[in-house]
């Protein structure tokens, strides 16, 4: 699997970017497909099965690899729900102690999610992607890059099996952030 790599950094914030795209000669025609990844040291890097971060990632590079032209966008200014790595193991440490992980972002004074879509959004336009399906179960990153004149035409779901670490998690992301998980 080939990928061209490109780095991004904002502006306005210093924020960077990683955007890796594939594109399968052999197939056209179809609309892109592009994941927009938060960043997650401690599950895309250090496989922590506290999350299903790591699991959406590589499920998002198969799919990207398999159509005919696919973007990965990823965020490390993202981590935590935009929180930073920091607060997010300080987080960790309130869940330990019973609270899901939107109440821990609450109690730390954090809001529940402070990521800002304008440097992806900026990368897409960048490539000149206004028109495309998104890879995401998450609504407010759809309805986020939707304010920022991108046309989603489809959200296609990542699928990916909870474990017994994670459960709670992935039914907080299910219903208190209206994840499609």
């Amino acid at each position: 699997m080939a990928f061209q790599a490109q780095g991004f950094r904002s502006r306005m914030t210093g924020a960077e970017a990683l955007c890796l795209t594939h594109r399968n000669e052999s197939k056209s025609g179809e609309p892109p497909i592009v994941r927009v990844h938060s960043g997650c040291v401690t599950g895309d890097i250090f496989h922590s099965l506290r999350c299903d971060c790591r699991e959406q990632l590589q499920c998002a590079l198969r799919v990207i690899v398999a159509a005919a032209y696919g973007v990965l966008i990823y965020l490390p200014a993202h981590e935590g729900r935009g929180i930073g790595l920091f607060e997010k193991l300080r987080a960790y440490g309130l869940q330990e102690k019973g609270l899901d992980t939107v109440d821990a972002n609450l109690a730390l004074g954090a809001p529940v999610d402070a990521r800002d879509y304008t440097l992806a959004a900026e990368i897409l336009g960048y490539l000149g992607l206004t028109r495309l399906r998104l890879l995401s179960n998450n609504p407010a990153k759809a309805n986020a890059l939707r304010e920022k004149q991108i046309t989603i035409l489809e959200c296609m779901p990542i699928v990916v099996e909870s474990n017994h670490h994670n459960e709670r998690y992935m039914q907080t992301k299910r219903d208190r952030l209206s994840h499609g998980i």
